[in-house]
This record gives C-alpha cells, sequence and structure tokens, in this order.
C-alpha cells in the first residue's frame, strides 16, 4: 500500500481525503455508516458567531451535473461547536478543520479568539460570505478585503489557517497571492459558483434567495484550471475542490497543484464517496509505482 500521508501547513492528515464543509455537517450522521477515522480530515459545517437559522425554503435545488443551495450557514453558533461538536470530533481520530464565517471582520475574528485555545487542528476561514459593513460584497471579491480579514484572523490566532477562496472574482490568483501575504498558510479553492435557474411555470426563480451556489461535477473543469493557476502562483498549500466525484477526479486535481482535496455535493448523491476515493487513490498508486501520494501534487505536464 501506499503512503496517503500528506501535510497542510504543518498538519498531517493520514490520507489527503476531506469532506468538505456543508456536506457533512458535523458527521455524526455519516459515522453510522462507517467510522470517521478513515477520512483525512473534516471541514466542520460553516460556524458563526451566534446560531443562524439559514435561508427560507425552497433553498436547494438539483441541476444538470450539479446543484444549487442557498442554505445560509445553518449552524447553532461557535459555542455550541465548542462545547457539543468538537469533543466528539475530536474522539473520532481524523483531523477537524473548523470552517469559520462572519458578517463582519470583527465577528470572524471573535470566532477564531474563541477557537484558539481549543484543540481545532486547523481553521478553515469562509471570505465568500457578505461583508455587510461595506456594501454586502463578499470579503474575498477584492484583493484589498481579502488580505484584511485575512490578517485580522491570523492576529486572532495561531492556529493553521486556511483561506477558502470564491471562485467568483476576476484573477483568483491575486486573491490568493494577498491572503498568502497576510499570513494564509493555506488556501482551499474553489468555493461554489453563483447560479440561478427559473421555474417556467410560476416564472420564479427556483431558489427563494433567487441566486445560489452551484456545485457538481459540471463545476469541475473549472475548479481545476483555478487550482492549477494559485497552485503556480503561491508557495503554500493548496487544497482543491469543486465537482470531485471520483477517485480519478482527486488524481487530476492533485496533479494540477492540490496538496489534499475537498468532497461535496458527491456526498449527497453517495455517502461512501470519500472511502471509495480513498481507496481508489491507494489502487492508483500501487498500479503506477507510485510510493507516497504527496508524489502526485503539482505534477501535471502542461503543453
Amino acid at each position: 500500500m501506499a503512503d496517503l500521508r500528506v501535510n497542510i501547513a504543518g498538519v498531517e492528515l493520514k490520507n489527503p481525503v476531506i469532506p468538505a464543509s456543508g456536506a457533512f455537517g458535523f458527521g455524526r450522521e455519516y459515522e453510522k455508516l462507517y467510522p470517521l477515522s478513515k477520512l483525512g480530515g473534516i471541514a466542520t459545517k460553516g460556524t458563526t458567531l451566534n446560531k443562524k437559522d439559514g435561508n427560507p425554503p425552497p433553498r436547494i435545488a438539483e441541476t444538470p451535473n450539479g446543484m444549487l443551495n442557498s442554505v445560509g450557514l445553518q449552524n447553532p453558533g461557535i459555542e455550541h461547536f465548542i462545547q457539543e461538536e468538537l469533543p466528539h470530533l475530536k474522539s473520532c481520530d481524523t483531523v477537524v478543520i473548523a470552517n469559520i464565517a462572519g458578517a463582519t471582520e470583527e465577528d470572524c475574528v471573535e470566532i477564531a479568539r474563541r477557537l484558539e485555545p481549543t484543540d481545532v487542528d486547523m481553521i478553515e476561514l469562509n471570505i465568500s460570505c457578505p461583508n455587510v459593513k461595506q456594501g454586502g460584497a463578499a470579503f474575498g471579491v477584492h484583493c484589498q478585503s481579502a488580505a484584511h480579514i485575512t490578517a485580522a484572523v491570523r492576529r486572532a490566532t495561531k492556529k493553521p489557517l486556511m483561506v477558502k477562496l470564491s471562485p467568483n472574482v476576476t484573477n483568483i490568483t491575486e486573491i490568493a497571492r494577498a491572503v498568502e501575504a497576510e499570513g494564509a498558510d493555506a488556501v482551499s479553492l474553489i468555493n461554489t459558483l453563483l447560479g440561478m435557474r427559473i421555474d417556467l411555470k410560476t416564472r420564479r426563480p427556483v431558489l427563494k434567495n433567487n441566486v445560489g451556489g452551484m456545485s457538481g461535477p459540471a463545476v469541475f473543469p473549472i475548479a481545476v484550471r483555478m487550482v492549477w493557476q494559485v497552485a503556480n502562483a503561491v508557495q503554500i498549500p493548496v487544497v482543491g475542490m469543486g465537482g470531485i466525484s471520483a477517485w480519478n477526479d482527486a488524481v487530476e486535481m492533485m496533479m494540477a497543484g492540490a496538496a489534499a482535496v475537498q468532497i461535496g455535493a458527491a456526498i449527497f448523491q453517495d455517502p461512501f464517496a470519500p472511502l471509495k476515493v480513498i481507496d481508489g487513490l491507494n489502487r492508483y498508486c500501487d498500479e503506477n509505482g507510485i510510493e507516497r501520494i504527496s508524489e502526485l501534487t503539482g505534477t501535471v505536464k502542461p503543453w
């Protein structure tokens, strides 16, 4: 068997497969199906400072080769996570990546401050959230705002900090460089692409929020392109996600430059998808004489 261990910002994962934030909750439902210890890590449900009920339904809709969602970060808040979810997750023998989000910079800083004394392994900062103090534009769509919030959260914690990048930008490499310069230890990408569908009978959008984030196999080529671009623009590790459905997608993403991968929408179709990807990666390495999975990262040969 190949050595599937990877290292992200000083944190060792037993394999490079991580269920993405929002697709796996806090893992409780899935551990009824298999031990969470089989996973490289878990990116937890996006957590805000206070409890959020999320957006009104309908807030999830199928699309060809994908799905739209505008769940709206429904979550129980950071104190519930620290008191109720984190102790259980830490007993599961896997890396815990706390995904955090906020409507203001101050919220994100406070969440990071509260996580600092905990045994969370890594923080994943979601900068796709709207900055309510700056007209509602997401933190991650401009270099200045992305850099500013990264620097603020960096000052609040010494934990490894991974910044989750939005694809809804003109040049994602500029955003990646900006957060790297302000102390990000890693970046993860891509978050969902903004999309919309319309019901022909009602002439209303299929989502109550009108628009939502698109994920699933249809976005995979875009994700591979962006991961490749970012991996060639920064010196910090890149965690790739966006439409990964099978082991061969994970291999492709790692060849593009990802040190590890996250799996999201595929889990809704097949809750065993992460385990199948892990098994497939191991077989691929064995069949191709690859001793360590980390040898795959960035091995694409552009024309």
